[in-house]
């Protein structure tokens, strides 16, 4: 049977091992946080721990025993370790809700949004069709087993209960978040190329034609012109962020030297 003493330094190992599983399931938009009982996620967590401690073969740090002010921080710290590596490792995710709203304003469906399941706001429509492609496409090239395998290398990379912030500027973090943007660029420059061209058409239609709505002529030839060129362009974007999802895991994994 198990002495108290032993129990005591057992349970806060599983706690911080599921604190910072937690820190990525309510991150990461692959697993839909939002979309499911909290219990059930707090469940999730738990067990991912119990895979997970074993493989660890250590205990905790001294220092975490001597008081819940240290646990506290341990687990804050556990809490934002699992975050920041699930937020980087979702960069793809973002370029295309980005890119969605981009494109989305420019086809005029600007006042169309519905709601977003995994962040419980309301998005554009397009970005939210974008996010769900990106999120079928990561599931089938099994994303979500590499994002938990990522995790699993960040407790060799950063053992649990190690207390320190040193920002370092080798990081890189800047390149990776503009690297973003650029992403999302990549993925609505055809739109826009095509819908400016579209523009001036009926800019000279409207000069041509003076008694023609171009207005009224303009707003579904423009949306069905995007709908035509999601399909034409859905192998590019697919290409775009299959070559994305590696390098963002591995970004996310040297963004723990932060926490050192």
């Amino acid at each position: 049977m198990m002495d108290l003493n032993a129990l005591f330094r057992v349970v806060p190992l599983y706690m911080l091992v599921s604190i910072r599983f937690l820190g990525i399931i309510f991150t990461a938009p692959v697993f839909l946080a939002s979309s499911f009982p909290i219990p059930c996620l707090y469940f999730l967590s738990f067990f991912f721990a119990l895979i997970t401690v074993p493989q660890l073969g250590g205990g905790l740090p001294e220092v975490l025993f001597s008081g819940v002010l240290p646990f506290l921080l341990a687990a804050l710290r556990e809490l934002l370790v699992g975050a920041s590596i699930a937020f980087l490792a979702s960069a793809p995710f973002y370029a295309l809700q980005i890119a969605g709203r981009m494109i989305g304003t420019r086809m005029g469906l600007a006042m169309v949004s519905v709601l977003d399941p995994i962040s419980q706001s309301q998005d554009s429509i397009i970005g939210q069709l974008q996010i769900l492609i990106g999120l079928w496409f990561f599931l089938y090239w099994n994303g979500h087993i590499l994002l938990v395998r990522a995790l699993m290398e960040s407790f060799r990379l950063l053992p649990l209960g190690e207390m320190g912030l040193a920002v370092s500027s080798d990081l890189g973090l800047a390149e990776w978040l503009g690297k973003l943007f650029v992403m999302a660029f990549k993925f609505a420059i055809p739109f826009y190329g095509a819908l400016l061209l579209a523009d001036i058409g009926l800019g000279f239609l409207a000069r041509t034609v003076p008694q023609m709505n171009v207005f009224i002529l303009g707003l579904p030839l423009k949306i069905g012109l995007g709908l035509f060129l999601l399909m034409v362009v859905l192998p590019m974007t697919v290409d775009i962020m299959h070559d994305q999802i590696e390098p963002y895991l591995r970004a996310a994994l040297g963004s723990l030297a932060v926490w050192r």
